[in-house]
């Protein structure tokens, strides 16, 4: 739809062609905004929509938790500001014991605020630069590349001026982790959407070759498919042992309000627990203490913090002979999502349908491995200081796993629509005998 903006206008290119109407000026006005000031907007739009609700939800935190007796709003305001300050990774201290987990709930809600604030401004800068057969024909573009640098900076100022109002020296707030998450977070999701709303996006995937937009939509696929399995697997653990985590509630002993507001906490680390279970079923584990793992293998934890979602960890000690068929999973589910997007795109080739699904698969095995990297962290004193996944471990064997997934997946997918042309030529083939065959 917006990559009409960037197609040349017909209508100018003669001078005996009926004038443009007013709707067809303000389509193409509608287009060719500002850019530099438009795109730095956009990027602190796209940072203060998602700290805007963590401020309110930090003032309702605030009253909620005694009514307002304590304190002042302007307490929960900063206590909302830290909170969107963890998810670009700031880390805090809390009375001297340092928190470097990032709650990736709140992260994933900037990087959806950033993807769609993006996509608006792509398509209100779409007009500017060559159009799309001057871009096919290779002349530079520097609509994205320039818009993107303005989102994001304008998106890293907004987190460094919070930074500064709500930072104090008891909190030792790292800045440089905030603007580096920043312009990551900003850069990544908010300059994808400004290319795919620009419509470059889809001119730059046509220049690709084939093996390459294949290897893509396999890794998208496997990236997602493992994510709602390790998703089933989490509800489910946490389902079979519900009971506990009603206890652990129970056992706090908070009112209403509290309950309300820690459950909304609660809420916020669900990612990091899907990122702890897709780990566990790869092989590798997490821990949740020093001295601690919790694998298929092996399963050894010590005392743990009052936290419901904990109620989903197996019991230490030996595990169930079952458990270690659960490291089949990943390569199950990396040849049924690379099968399934090869279906999109079929090829008859045996080295590109290998090509794609491996491919697809060691680069879905990447960015698990780097989720899970940034999934952990210290979250408490004393033995707290070390909860996540072997971030490491977990990247090597995601990259095994899903590259041989796709793989095979690639390869199977290939010799099914292989076959099936075969059936198709067999069929169009006319008969002996019959008058199109004479």
């Amino acid at each position: 739809m917006v990559m009409t903006s960037l197609l040349p206008d017909s209508t100018s290119r003669s001078a005996g062609s009926r004038p443009r109407s007013a709707a067809e000026i303000s389509r193409d006005l509608g287009h060719r905004r500002p850019l530099v000031l438009l795109a730095t907007l956009g990027g602190v739009v796209a940072a203060v929509s998602t700290l805007v609700v963590c401020l309110a939800v930090g003032v309702v935190g605030w009253f909620l938790s005694d009514a307002g007796a304590h304190g002042a709003p302007r307490d929960g305001l900063r206590a909302g500001a830290l909170g969107w300050l963890l998810a670009h990774g700031s880390g805090i201290h809390v009375q001297g014991v340092a928190v470097t987990a990032v709650p990736l709930g709140i992260t994933v809600l900037c990087a959806w605020a950033a993807w769609r604030i993006g996509h608006r401004v792509g398509d209100s800068v779409s007009g500017h630069g060559p159009d799309a057969d001057r871009i096919a024909d290779g002349e530079r573009d520097w609509t994205v590349p320039v818009a993107t640098a303005l989102f994001a900076a304008g998106y890293a100022v907004t987190a460094v001026v919070t930074l500064v109002v709500a930072a104090t020296p008891d909190t030792a707030l790292d800045g440089g982790r905030v603007v580096i998450w920043s312009i990551l977070l900003s850069g990544v999701f908010g300059g994808s959407a400004i290319a795919v709303g620009s419509g470059r996006a889809a001119i730059w995937a046509a220049l690709l070759p084939a093996s390459v937009r294949g290897a893509a939509a396999a890794c998208r696929r496997i990236l997602v498919t493992w994510l709602v399995v390790s998703t089933l697997v989490f509800v489910v653990a946490l389902a079979v042992d519900f009971s506990t985590a009603v206890n652990v509630m129970s056992q706090l002993h908070t009112s209403a309000g509290d309950a309300t507001l820690f459950t909304a906490l609660t809420a916020t680390v669900i990612p990091n627990a899907v990122v702890f279970s897709g780990s566990y079923l790869l092989g590798p584990g997490f821990t949740v203490g020093l001295n601690t793992i919790v694998s298929p293998a092996a399963v050894t934890i010590g005392p743990l913090p009052m936290f419901p979602l904990l109620a989903a960890l197996p019991d230490t000690g030996a595990t169930p002979g079952w458990t270690a068929w659960l490291m089949g999973l990943p390569l199950l589910v990396a040849a049924t999502a690379a099968a399934r997007a090869q279906r999109r795109m079929p090829t008859l080739r045996w080295d590109e349908g290998a090509i794609r699904g491996c491919a697809g698969g060691v680069a879905a095995g990447i960015v698990f491995g780097f989720l899970a990297g940034v999934a952990g962290g210290a979250v408490g004193p004393g033995r707290m200081r070390d909860v996540g996944p072997l971030a490491f471990d977990v990247l090597v064997h995601a990259i095994t796993a899903f590259g041989i997934g796709g793989l095979i997946g690639g390869l199977a997918m290939t010799w099914w629509q292989r076959r099936a042309a075969r059936s198709d030529e067999h069929r169009s083939d006319p008969e002996p005998g019959t008058p199109a065959a004479q």
